[in-house]
C-alpha cells in the first residue's frame, strides 16, 4: 500500500518561544521524532508533504482573524519551518511538496486530495502542529475521504493539553485511526 507523510504547520510561529502563536515546548519535543519520520519515509521513496498555514499581513476577512493573533503571516520568518526541520527539507526539496494552506485542514482550498489519489496513496502519516487544531481537521477531511489514518503520538503536538488529549482519543474512537 502507497503512503504519504504530511507534516502540518511545524514553523517558527507554532512552534518557537517567539512564535506568534506558539505549542513552546511541547512543539520543540517532536522536533527530532519529526525530523526522523520525514527522512525515513524520503529515504524509503513515499510522498512527503509539508502543508503550511498562510495569511496575509492585516486580512479581517479571514475567519481565524477574530480567534488567533496574526501568525504564519506570507514574507517573514514566523512561516519558515522550525529547528532542523528547515535543513531536512532544504537538503529535500526535490522531494518534498511545499503546499500553502489556509485553513485549518491540509484538505480545504488545496490540491492535496488530487496529489495523493493520482500516486495510488491510501495510508496517510499526519505529524505536526497542533494537535487539536489543524492536525484534527486534517485527520477529519482525511477520513470523510477515505483514507487511512496514521497519528504519530510522539510528533504532533498543542498549546492546550486538554485538547491535545481530547484530539488523540478523537483520532482513535471517532476515526478508527491508529495512533502509534
Amino acid at each position: 500500500m502507497s503512503k504519504a507523510l504530511l507534516v502540518v504547520d511545524y514553523t517558527v510561529d507554532f512552534v518557537a518561544d517567539e512564535g506568534a502563536l506558539t505549542c513552546g515546548e511541547p512543539g520543540q519535543a517532536i522536533e527530532e521524532e519529526i525530523c526522523r519520520l520525514t527522512e525515513e519515509f524520503i529515504d524509503a521513496g513515499d510522498f512527503v508533504v509539508m502543508p503550511v498555514d498562510l495569511h496575509e499581513r492585516n486580512n479581517p476577512h479571514h475567519p481565524e482573524s477574530e480567534l488567533f493573533p496574526p501568525h504564519n503571516i506570507r514574507g517573514t520568518l514566523g512561516r519558515e519551518l522550525y529547528g532542523r526541520l528547515s535543513e531536512v527539507y532544504r537538503q529535500n526539496q526535490d522531494r518534498i511538496v511545499w503546499m500553502d494552506k489556509t485553513r485549518y485542514s491540509a484538505f480545504a482550498g488545496t490540491n492535496l486530495e488530487l496529489l495523493l489519489r493520482e500516486r495510488g496513496i491510501e495510508e496517510i502519516h499526519i505529524a505536526g502542529v497542533c494537535t487539536d487544531i489543524c492536525v484534527l481537521h486534517t485527520a477529519v477531511d482525511a477520513y470523510n475521504k477515505g483514507f487511512q489514518i496514521v497519528v504519530h503520538e510522539k510528533a504532533v503536538a498543542s498549546f492546550d493539553a486538554a485538547g491535545h488529549k481530547w484530539a488523540l482519543r478523537h483520532f482513535t474512537y471517532t476515526l478508527g485511526a491508529e495512533v502509534r
